[in-house]
């Protein structure tokens, strides 16, 4: 599973979502679902526009965790 850091850097840096959102050119709908993790990808020119506004690299905002999504066909038990 990916997680996105997104918030933790927010925070970090001081900065409110719609800031960040006015600096990069996207919405700030757009910041809150990158933020919730709601979204299936991101282009790279927008993720290297976020990571020049909040000085950091990629890895700060990507995280890997393995395990934490079920595997597929696994609901529960029967």
């Amino acid at each position: 599973m990916i997680v996105v850091n997104l918030d933790v850097m927010l925070a970090r840096r001081k900065m409110r979502s719609r800031e960040l959102a006015e600096r990069v050119g996207i919405t700030e709908q757009n910041i809150s679902l990158l933020k919730s993790g709601k979204v299936r990808g991101v282009r790279f020119d927008t993720l290297a526009a976020i990571c020049e506004v909040l000085q950091c690299q990629p890895g700060d905002l990507l995280e890997y965790r393995p395990g934490d999504a079920p595997a597929e066909g696994e609901a529960g038990d029967d």
